[in-house]
């Protein structure tokens, strides 16, 4: 198994085991098409499945998406109100099919700013899929990095990085060997500010729904031919 500080041989290609996405451009891939942003963040869920189902074929263990940050909360009510009622539909739909994948889910962010019918669906999606281990996805929901640090702020006592980390909202989660962001914006957004310290990243110009499974492959390729250094020479 190659971490996310591994290395590699001399003209030995790197592998990425464990990668992040920020899944960027649903409304303006619906808006596009005339169609509502409901549409679009519909669209945007068939893709991450369809995506998930390919990071397994590719030797990816971790995948980590980004549905919904704790910015996202200042977007129109009724778009904020259709994404909570397609994530719970999703959830109770789609967790069976994916446990029989083999698919361990988890959640990350902050459960409490949610209903309670959405936090006991994701807390049962958790328990079921909990000793699958074929690969592992993290939604970001209701995430921000700086929440992340601040809440594990709250609860450290420690005084190493490697105990700071066991506060974070999933300590078990290796940090990221790819960052990949799709619509052609170059940042970050407040994603996995402390796991992705040392993770290459990747923009691509297509809108989320549009990635495909080339899109994906084209990714892991450009990954493949960077030099990691991790602060040597």
């Amino acid at each position: 198994m190659i971490g996310a500080g591994a290395g590699r041989g001399e003209g030995e290609p790197q592998m990425a085991r464990y990668i992040a996405i920020i899944t960027d451009g649903n409304g303006r891939w619906a808006r596009a098409r005339g169609l509502p942003v409901t549409d679009g963040h519909e669209a945007g869920a068939d893709t991450v499945k369809a995506r998930l189902r390919d990071a397994v074929e590719l030797g990816i263990q971790e995948m980590t998406v980004y549905s919904f940050s704790t910015e996202n909360w200042v977007r129109p009510p009724e778009e904020v109100q259709g994404l909570m009622e397609m994530f719970s539909r999703r959830i109770a739909g789609e967790t069976p099919e994916l446990h029989e994948e083999g698919v361990r889910m988890r959640f990350i962010g902050r459960r409490e700013a949610l209903s309670a019918e959405l936090q006991q669906q994701m807390q049962w999606a958790e328990q079921l899929t909990a000793e699958n281990a074929r690969i592992t996805l993290f939604v970001a929901f209701n995430y921000g990095g700086r929440a992340e640090i601040v809440d594990a702020a709250r609860r450290f006592k420690g005084s190493t990085e490697e105990e700071f980390k066991r506060c974070l909202y999933a300590p078990e989660m290796h940090d990221p060997d790819l960052v990949i962001r799709t619509s052609g914006e170059r940042r970050l957004s407040n994603y996995l500010l402390w796991q992705s310290a040392y993770s290459e990243l990747v923009f691509r110009d297509e809108l989320w729904p549009d990635f495909s499974r080339t899109s994906l492959q084209e990714s892991l390729a450009e990954f493949s031919e960077r030099r990691r250094r991790f602060g040597g020479r």
